[in-house]
């Protein structure tokens, strides 16, 4: 099969991308430096580890970018379904997540530049520096929390247009749903219940996994729409035909 006519495919081999590094930034990189509240002890961590913290400054940057080539797919795939939903999918699941996090790997790059010396910090003691570099890698993680109202609102208008196509399983549109409604719980937790937020996502998990599902059923069955459909099958039939 070629590209064109395997378009959920190629949006599902998109979603495999960004389940792959998203985590790094996310969840990988905080778990091994970023231990302790203690300001000092980070940016050591940062200083002993500036590869790894490198890798997630690279993760995150390659997770922006993926996103938005990912709702493009969606958008292609789902554009005769609705118009308006497909632009939606691709403006609070592309453009403004990957906003977001080009301005986290702003952040990060200025807390790692800060745990490497910065020159022009050399006037201000080494505890306001490490207070500093904190108070980036804190305003990063403020930011995600923010961002986890849009990682909710994206998947009402993809959730609508899959179980609208007719040609994707619709227990997937509501699943997706329900992973929508399951991060404004997670993002309501955060910004008002914050010693409570772990417990939210902890609750939520299954139905956290409609994502995932959409992505493997995209990446090993693929998804065609019904005028694609008709365009391959008039092109092989006049390909017999010669």
């Amino acid at each position: 099969m070629t590209q064109a006519r395997t378009p959920g495919r190629v949006a599902g081999l998109w979603y495999l991308g960004l389940t792959l590094v998203g985590p790094i930034r996310l969840l990988y990189v905080p778990g091994r430096l970023f231990t302790t509240e203690n300001a000092s002890t980070i940016v050591q961590n940062i200083a002993a580890h500036p590869r790894l913290f490198g890798v997630g400054i690279a993760a995150e940057l390659a997770g922006g970018v993926v996103l938005v080539f990912l709702t493009l797919a969606f958008y292609r795939l789902f554009k005769d379904v609705s118009w308006n939903a497909a632009a939606l999918v691709m403006i609070f699941g592309g453009v403004m997540p990957a906003v977001i996090d080009f301005f986290n790997a702003a952040l990060d790059l200025q807390a790692l530049e800060i745990a490497r010396g910065a020159q022009f910090l050399s006037a201000v003691d080494k505890t306001h520096q490490d207070a500093i570099a904190s108070l980036m890698i804190s305003l990063g993680n403020h930011s995600n929390t923010a961002a986890e109202l849009l990682w909710g609102l994206w998947l009402f208008p993809l959730g609508w247009l899959v179980y609208k196509s007719r040609f994707l399983p619709r227990f997937l549109g509501v699943w997706l749903y329900a992973n929508g409604f399951g991060y404004i719980a997670v993002w309501f937790a955060g910004i008002f219940a914050p010693q409570f937020q772990a417990k939210v996502f902890n609750g939520s998990f299954p139905i956290l996994l409609g994502e995932i599902a959409l992505m493997l059923w995209l990446v090993i069955r693929g998804a065609k729409p019904p005028a694609i459909s008709a365009a391959a099958g008039s092109l092989e039939s006049w390909n017999s035909q010669r």
